[in-house]
């Protein structure tokens, strides 16, 4: 289907700031898992059966230290923003539940555990689904209307999505726009994800500075705001609370903000607001 591309008012360009939470409910014995969890700056996984105290004090750090630098740098900039939250991450933080909604931005599912669905069942995954939106909403007051996976879904991800009363789903690099899926006649709308402009770069390669992330980062907005005049799209910038939320990474989130906001035409946006945009002016069309 042939979509006709436009944003509220005309504008050219919509900028999609998602913070993942996932801090707090990343793999360790200690929450009953085998073994510690891969995804390490420092790189140092092994298979024993022991905790990697060091890797999870840098995932706290995420906690207790990012989330308020994030915070004051997007209020600085009135920028809304959307939290793909590990359900679980907030159950014992709940300042910081309060502390995201009461800033306006908006929660987003992002599993229940920070962990792979694609080996679950049907019945399994939509329970862990359900179980992250049942927590999210009693930590933030807020039922989630959006989904973020971690990258490996099943065939039912969507589908489960749709018929649990999801607007969206975020499992996608393949656009720049929204549009929609029907999975056995389901309509869910997803909006693409980037994972080219994501900050986890800075982690998992330590010669990537913030600079160089800072300089990709505005490449990118300057190409899709100087097409947007004609070809109007979405720029999603995905930052993480361990990775940018550090005093050498967190000044280039506040330079990209800054640069966004000097020019006109840009709409920063939660992905529920440009979810709901999208639906109402291209409904499904079946």
């Amino acid at each position: 289907m042939s979509l006709v591309r436009r944003w509220p008012d005309g504008q050219r360009l919509a900028l999609s700031i998602v913070v993942n939470v996932e801090e707090g409910s990343e793999r360790s014995i200690a929450r009953g898992d085998k073994g510690m969890e891969a995804v390490d700056e420092l790189g140092m996984f092994v298979k024993d059966p022991i905790r990697n105290y060091p890797n999870e004090s840098n995932y706290q750090f995420g906690l207790k230290v990012g989330a308020r630098r994030v915070l004051d740098i997007l209020a600085k900039h009135g920028a809304k923003s959307t939290w793909t939250i590990c359900a679980q991450s907030l159950e014992g933080e709940l300042d910081l539940a309060k502390a995201i909604v009461a800033a306006g931005h908006e929660p987003c599912s992002h599993g229940y555990r920070w962990q792979f669905q694609y080996k679950m069942d049907e019945a399994a995954e939509r329970a862990f689904i359900r179980k992250a939106a049942d927590s999210i909403e009693a930590t933030t007051g807020q039922r989630p209307v959006g989904w973020l996976s971690r990258y490996l879904t099943t065939d039912n991800t969507r589908r489960l999505l749709a018929e649990e009363g999801f607007l969206y789903s975020m499992d996608d690099f393949s656009d720049e726009y929204p549009f929609w899926d029907a999975p056995d006649g389901k309509p869910i709308v997803v909006i693409p994800y980037q994972i080219d402009t994501n900050d986890m770069k800075m982690w998992s390669d330590p010669a990537y500075t913030a600079r160089d992330w800072l300089d990709y980062a505005t490449d990118s907005f300057d190409t899709l705001y100087a097409e947007g005049e004609e070809h109007p799209a979405m720029l999603s910038i995905g930052l993480h609370l361990r990775i940018i939320g550090r005093p050498g990474r967190s000044w280039a989130l506040d330079k990209l903000l800054q640069h966004a906001n000097a020019k006109p035409g840009v709409w920063i946006a939660t992905r529920r607001e440009i979810g709901e945009h999208f639906a109402r002016t291209t409904p499904y069309a079946g």
